[in-house]
């Protein structure tokens, strides 16, 4: 990859389940279509409502994600909640191959794997204001029986310690206020100071 510009390297957004990426990465495609390409990755968890395969991710069968991964065709891949997740070597190419900085949503074992390549990727952690408000927010999107709710939980809480590490992210956006959130965003994106 070519480092021509900090804007088309790949940007990694991690952080909890819950805590705005998609609201974040949504704001941010409708107001720059045509800079950034969001990496379309591969799960084996049901679609929600309104969920479409091949756009908001790729719904495989476990076989079929297992086959991919015997054919090492992931950038990264892990297990979460009981359902298979990964981003393809493919589905970077694709966005970078359209003119477009690649935009990965992943957690923090992927983010993990991601630091082990030759991306030069720049990582976003989106934190919570608080556990309890994390808690608030997933109960609120009635997506989720208790069980995975506080499984969803209980991983919020390792990556909120890895959050914790020292070079675990370039920067570190608390989403207490959607707006603030994605001002910090935007700004850390294309390299403004912020105020």
């Amino acid at each position: 990859m070519s480092s021509a510009s900090s804007t088309k390297r790949p940007i990694v957004l991690f952080g909890p389940s819950g805590t705005g990426k998609s609201t974040l990465l949504k704001r941010l495609f409708a107001e720059h279509p045509a800079e950034f390409g969001f990496s379309v990755s591969n799960t084996t968890r049901k679609p929600r409502a309104g969920e479409v395969d091949g756009k908001d991710y790729h719904f495989l069968t476990r076989e079929q994600f297992i086959e991919a991964i015997q054919n090492k065709e992931f950038i990264e891949h892990a297990e979460f909640s009981g359902n298979m997740y990964g981003t393809t070597i493919r589905a970077v190419r694709d966005v970078a191959d359209a003119g477009k900085t690649c935009i990965l949503d992943i957690d923090v074992q992927g983010v993990k794997s991601v630091k082990n390549t030759d991306l030069g990727a720049r990582f976003i952690f989106i934190a919570p204001p608080s556990e309890k408000e994390l808690e608030h927010r997933l109960r609120k999107r009635g997506t989720d029986d208790e069980a995975s709710i506080l499984k969803r939980l209980q991983t919020a809480k390792a990556e909120l310690e890895y959050g914790k590490q020292p070079g675990a992210y370039d920067v570190k956006i608390v989403n207490d206020d959607v707006d603030r959130a994605y001002k910090a965003l935007v700004s850390f994106i294309f390299g403004e100071s912020q105020d």
